[in-house]
């Protein structure tokens, strides 16, 4: 296999696409607005090729090598389903356009990166219905890419039910090889939203649609109970009054499942979400061994709540920020930063790491290796 294998992470945050591509993949260019996130990957990483700044500010020209992957997680607050809707028009989601622009000036450059992945929220599929997503497509396409997407829900690699969409372009003069496509949708990838909005782009997009099919996951699933720390650290519990009031917040429903777990006599770890059902605030508990999505308070929901069940003694308290990163396929190794709320933006604003991790060894490394002595060709 190519060692080497070089890329840009644009919107690096904390270099979580970095961590699930892995030492086999060399890092050209990180950039990130953040000086926080950038500190954070600074920390892990080192700063040999981190550019913290706007990526309006960044020129094709003056980017580094020539990248075999460009790799954009772009924010995703005015595409979710919890923002105000803005879309790709937004001040943020709008970012998108930065980072294409970059894309196009390496193309006439002669340096398009051969591959691109895009990663979103799920709501980026039928944001100004539909509208979005076609102009992410049409504006790969016209760049010389076939494209195909795929919806991965996190919660194939960690307890964690989170659904991203990933858009994939390929460069027309690379071959697919075997394995990494189907003629067809695939119902584990390409849930029934995706396929609407394949049916509502134009023939010529269509037409230079790929619809990526790589195998599910393989390794046996961690719960909650793998994740969390017996001895937090950088939380404290709640005092009997706050977890009274979470258990005062539950409706009845929520409220038995704390009772059956009560009943059970053993030690459950559950999670606790609040959100507001007709102008009241609830909360809401599961103890099914994966977590809700993690989302940071700029992302319009709130914090997950950990609840501890043994018998008559119930427990609440937050998530705590290694709890957060273990919920992204984050090794123990990585360095956090020290405060709370940064270690959770770090965290819940990522891309989730054995995610990564899987679309590079099932489809972005047979890409590359298929595509061997082209490559070379293009380094020569």
């Amino acid at each position: 296999m190519q060692d080497n294998r070089t890329f840009y992470e644009f919107f690096a945050g904390g270099g979580m696409a970095r961590a699930g591509l892995g030492d086999g993949w060399q890092c050209l260019l990180a950039n990130d607005i953040s000086p926080m996130k950038a500190a954070a990957y600074a920390e892990n990483y080192g700063t040999d090729h981190l550019h913290v700044g706007d990526i309006y500010d960044l020129k094709a020209a003056k980017l580094p090598g020539r990248a075999d992957l460009a790799w954009g997680s772009f924010p995703c607050q005015d595409l979710s389903l919890a923002g105000a809707g803005a879309g790709l028009q937004g001040d943020r989601s709008g970012c998108f356009w930065g980072f294409w622009k970059l894309i196009q000036g390496l193309n006439k450059l002669g340096r398009k990166p051969p591959l691109v992945v895009l990663e979103n929220v799920y709501g980026a599929l039928t944001s100004h219905e539909g509208a979005d997503f076609e102009a992410i497509v049409n504006a790969i396409l016209r760049e010389g890419y076939v494209v195909g997407a795929m919806v991965v829900d996190a919660v194939h690699f960690v307890p964690q039910s989170r659904p991203r969409l990933f858009i994939i372009g390929v460069s027309k003069e690379y071959r697919l090889p075997d394995g990494v496509a189907h003629k067809g949708p695939a119902p584990a990838w390409h849930p029934d939203a995706l396929i609407r909005a394949f049916n509502r782009l134009p023939a010529r997009a269509k037409k230079s649609w790929v619809w990526f099919n790589p195998p599910g996951p393989e390794k046996l699933l961690k719960t909650m109970d793998d994740v969390i720390e017996r001895e937090p650290q950088g939380v404290k519990w709640h005092t009997r009054t706050e977890t009274k009031r979470l258990l005062e917040m539950m409706v009845p429903l929520h409220r038995a499942k704390v009772l059956k777990a009560q009943s059970e006599g053993r030690l459950t770890v559950g999670t606790i979400y609040r959100r507001t059902r007709l102008g009241v605030q609830r909360a809401e508990v599961r103890f099914d061994g994966v977590s809700g999505c993690l989302r940071t308070p700029s992302g319009g929901s709130s914090r997950q709540t950990i609840i501890v069940v043994e018998g008559a003694r119930i427990r609440t308290r937050l998530l705590s920020p290694r709890e957060a990163a273990r919920l992204m396929g984050l090794d123990d190794s990585y360095k956090l930063p020290a405060r709370y709320n940064d270690a959770y933006h770090v965290a819940g604003d990522g891309v989730v790491v054995p995610v990564v991790a899987h679309l590079a060894r099932h489809l972005l490394e047979p890409l590359m290796m298929a595509n061997a002595r082209q490559a070379q060709r293009r380094a020569a």
